[in-house]
């Protein structure tokens, strides 16, 4: 490469704008012992909602509220926050949400947990019926996040009848498709226990949410673990949409090569192609985010993002970017040096991209704003 281009290339990172971080969610300031778990969409009015688990503790399950703060000016300022879903002494957990593009209806899916019961706690029963179920709910907006449905309770639509204990959706983002023969349809990630025997699914819905389907488990998820027990690769899962319609399923990983696990559906989250390493992207064990950006329509480029802590530990939080539908990924920056834990990507209508992180371990919840010109160090300048 000639000095000329170094030159260049140098002085366009230097012109790109670095990013700005506020912050979001701060336990001792709103009221919780801790607040956990980010989901963020960009409502249909150009308003930013920030969601996540306002706990009565310093644990999974202790008493979680599903709580909102608004953003009217980008992510720089905040509202008060706001309950939007609670559940008494049962714990919520996993909000997802997803922006229905025809009427701008907000989704946010969560999990009910029995008062006192974790995750982990054999107490839990398989079906639908009686007082140790997990249970699965929905609430709606129509005014972009100031008022709330009351809750509405999925569970005998996501949740398999026998051997299902525990249920989380995403947490997250939910995906509504653009493209393919499953145009319209929304679709929200899931993975179900017994704990530590995960598996990973679609849930989904074609007509704007009045009915839901779950679709097949994604194979390929055991693996022979230590003393010759079987252990789950997968955990907490992520999608994106593909150019041509398809759908990737982005996970956690729970015990295998310390690497991000992925598998397609070409049928709209119906079945998947047998889950396999993602093996680029490094995970300690952590919630991360897959962000369709643009797609290659209209002179665009394809973009996928990425963000999620490249370490062994949760840390060094960075932003990865694929041109070619998330098989490589060429441009990679560190968007957050110290601890970072569960984010989620999403982006303004001006272009800008966001990041919904936990911070200082779990201790707040920030909000990066940054350009594509940054992430890049200017090399995609000029280009849709």
């Amino acid at each position: 490469m000639s000095a000329l281009v170094l030159l260049l290339a140098a002085s366009s990172r230097l012109l790109a704008s670095e990013p700005e971080c506020f912050d979001v969610f701060d336990p001792e300031a709103d009221g919780f012992k801790s607040i956990r778990i980010p989901s963020i969409v960009l409502a249909s009015d150009g308003a930013l909602l920030a969601f996540a688990e306002g706990r009565a503790a310093n644990a999974d399950q202790a008493k979680n509220k599903i709580i909102l703060k608004r953003s009217r000016d980008g992510g720089r300022t905040w509202g008060p926050l706001a309950v939007v879903a609670d559940g008494g002494d049962r714990s919520l957990n996993n909000p997802c949400a997803v922006v229905e593009r025809d009427r701008g209806r907000v989704f946010v899916m969560y999990q009910a947990y029995p008062a006192g019961i974790g995750e982990r706690n054999k107490k839990i029963e398989t079906g639908y019926d009686g007082e140790f179920v997990v249970r699965s709910y929905l609430v709606t907006s129509d005014d972009n996040g100031v008022n709330w449905s009351n809750p509405r309770d999925l569970t005998r639509d996501v949740k398999r009848p026998e051997h299902v204990t525990t249920l989380a959706s995403g947490p997250g983002l939910a995906i509504h498709l653009r493209h393919g023969p499953h145009a319209g349809r929304m679709l929200f990630p899931f993975n179900e226990g017994p704990y530590g025997k995960w598996n990973i699914y679609a849930v989904f819905s074609d007509d704007s949410g009045q009915t839901w389907k779950r679709g097949d488990i994604a194979p390929g998820a055991m693996i022979d673990g230590p003393n010759g027990k079987q252990a789950s690769t997968v955990n907490e899962t992520q999608l994106v949409e593909l150019k041509d319609g398809s759908v990737r399923l982005n996970s956690r990983r729970w015990a295998g090569a310390a690497v991000r696990k992925t598998c397609v559906s070409n049928d709209g989250g119906f079945s998947w192609s047998k889950i396999e390493d993602a093996k680029v992207l490094a995970d300690p064990s952590c919630m991360a985010s897959i962000y369709r950006y643009t797609f290659p329509v209209g002179g665009q480029k394809s973009r996928i993002l990425f963000s999620g802590p490249q370490s062994t530990k949760r840390e060094n939080g960075t932003v990865l970017l694929s041109y070619d539908e998330g098989a490589t990924w060429p441009v990679k920056r560190v968007l957050w040096q110290g601890e970072f834990a569960y984010s989620v990507l999403t982006a303004l209508d001006d272009g800008t991209i966001g990041c919904l992180f936990e911070a200082d371990g779990t201790k707040r919840i920030v909000f990066a704003r940054f350009t594509l010109d940054w992430l890049t160090g200017g090399m995609d300048r000029g280009q849709k």
